[in-house]
């Protein structure tokens, strides 16, 4: 259960701060909302729910917002989203998932697929690329919570499959299926995580040179900044020079 983080480099790219607070606000919020009409709108029952409120906390939403999302979802107005992925292929035939909450489907397809089309890549049909990844959950942990070893011990012990501490930080990875447990049992050891969700993890990733690797950073955040889009994954490593140089 060990291994290096080959992805962390392309997941944890921050964005300009201040201008998308409110755009990312709206996300998390969006994200809240169908996470508790789907389901129960309380957290501790609810999975999905639990890990958007965690999201949000993480990025310092305000309580008030978090609680209107969630009330949100208990009203006969609140707007209808669809939930999309879409799959294709960037500059260098990278693979990239994207998912998305929209109320507009048509709207949201021509977008991304303009984005695509725009970079040099190409926007392919669902499960043209899922293959090359692996859904699974993922339960993150800031490197000041404990040790390596105790880390290690109790993610084994809640049934966890792999765990990656670095610098950045513990990342222990669990079936969708064993996923909440391992993450409930966490929290009661470790506290409240700084993330848990259900991802799409690379089963490897390629690296490109400069060029190509511009043009991929660039087609993330074009993706990133529209409004449906929630999240994005792709399965490339960059040089920390290039990541540098695009203010990653």
């Amino acid at each position: 259960m060990a291994g290096h983080s080959q992805f962390k480099n392309i997941m944890h790219r921050k964005g300009r701060q201040d201008a998308q607070k409110s755009k990312l606000f709206g996300k998390l919020a969006r994200e809240i909302t169908v996470a508790a009409k789907l389901g129960t709108p309380d957290p501790n029952m609810n999975p999905r729910l639990r890990a958007a409120i965690i999201a949000a906390r993480q990025e310092n939403m305000p309580k008030d917002n978090i609680e209107r999302a969630v009330k949100k979802a208990l009203g006969s107005d609140g707007e209808n989203y669809d939930e999309i992925r879409y799959e294709g292929y960037g500059p260098g035939g990278v693979a990239v998932i994207v998912e998305a909450l929209t109320d507009n489907r048509n709207r949201a397809a021509s977008d991304i697929r303009s984005f695509f089309t725009k970079s040099g890549g190409n926007l392919g049909e669902t499960g043209s690329v899922s293959f090359m990844f692996d859904r699974t959950g993922i339960v993150e942990y800031d490197r000041s919570v404990a040790s390596d070893d105790a880390v290690l011990d109790a993610a084994i012990e809640a049934g966890a499959d792999d765990v990656i501490s670095s610098e950045g930080g513990h990342e222990i990875y669990a079936s969708t299926e064993g996923y909440r447990d391992v993450a409930k049992a966490l929290e009661a050891k470790f506290g409240e995580p700084r993330k848990a969700a259900l991802i799409w993890k690379p089963q490897n990733t390629v690296a490109v040179d400069d060029e190509t690797g511009e043009k991929l950073l660039k087609l993330m955040d074009l993706l990133n900044e529209h409004d449906d889009v929630q999240h994005v994954y792709a399965n490339f490593e960059v040089s920390d020079a290039l990541l540098a140089k695009m203010g990653g």
